[in-house]
């Protein structure tokens, strides 16, 4: 295999590489390289679709040897899982300025829900191609699946913020698990949102919104005694999430 033009960090250059993850402290070259592949892939993906699509065709287009492709990302799937981190890196860095000065929680979830959308836009033709291999509970490229958990925590931390910022006042006990069932939620708006043929996918906007509102009313009532009965109930279900995905 082809070694590329890189200077790394000890704790950046061994297991990172081996697992096709990101490179912590890589040379300006190699940070070039490594998002000249990951974007000629996303591109080939969305021409000629991802199953038509092989490393040895995402090298050549890159106009990179098939060892370099290889070396920033040992697959296919780990490419996906690029596209993954950029998306929610991304959404991480705009959301704060989006979210600042705004209390409500309904708001806050909403407007987190609408930077994810815009985000992904441009990719929502690939996103249907790869939802077929996305929706196998045995892929890596699962959102579920522990190929996938990095990307996962992170947004599941990301709706953390959401919560903490807001003003809404929770019952304690649904507070632990929100994040995670807010997480779950942001998974069926995606679903909706691959399958929505709506100009400019529409009907998922619209759905953001009232969606998000009733989801939001939902957990301010939380609070309230004689709903204590749904949050138990909600805990034993995202238990038994929890215990499904982790077989």
């Amino acid at each position: 295999m082809n070694t590329p033009d890189i200077e790394t960090t000890a704790e950046g250059s061994g297991a990172d590489r081996a697992a096709g993850g990101p490179v912590r402290s890589r040379a300006p070259k190699s940070e070039h390289t490594r998002a000249l592949i990951l974007e000629t892939a996303l591109r080939l993906f969305r021409e000629r679709g991802y199953d038509r699509t092989t490393m040895r065709a995402i090298a050549e287009a890159a106009g990179v040897s098939v060892g370099n492709a290889y070396y920033y990302f040992s697959s296919k799937e780990h490419l996906v899982q690029g596209f993954y981190d950029q998306i929610a890196e991304e959404h991480r860095r705009r959301l704060p300025d989006a979210l600042a000065g705004l209390g409500d929680l309904g708001d806050r979830m909403r407007t987190a829900l609408e930077i994810w959308l815009t985000i992904a836009a441009p990719y929502h033709e690939f996103a249907a191609q790869l939802f077929k291999n996305a929706a196998d509970p045995a892929s890596p490229l699962s959102p579920f699946s522990a190929e996938s958990e990095p990307a996962r925590d992170a947004m599941i931390e990301l709706y953390r913020g959401v919560l903490t910022g807001s003003d809404a006042k929770l019952d304690a006990e649904l507070a632990a698990m929100l994040p995670e069932l807010l997480w779950l939620y942001h998974m069926g708006i995606v679903l909706y949102w691959v399958y929505d043929r709506s100009p400019d996918a529409s009907r998922t906007g619209r759905l953001v919104v009232r969606a998000t509102a009733v989801v939001a009313r939902l957990v301010a009532l939380s609070r309230f005694k004689v709903l204590r009965p749904l949050v138990k109930e909600a805990k034993e279900l995202l238990a038994e999430f929890v215990l499904v995905r982790a077989r």
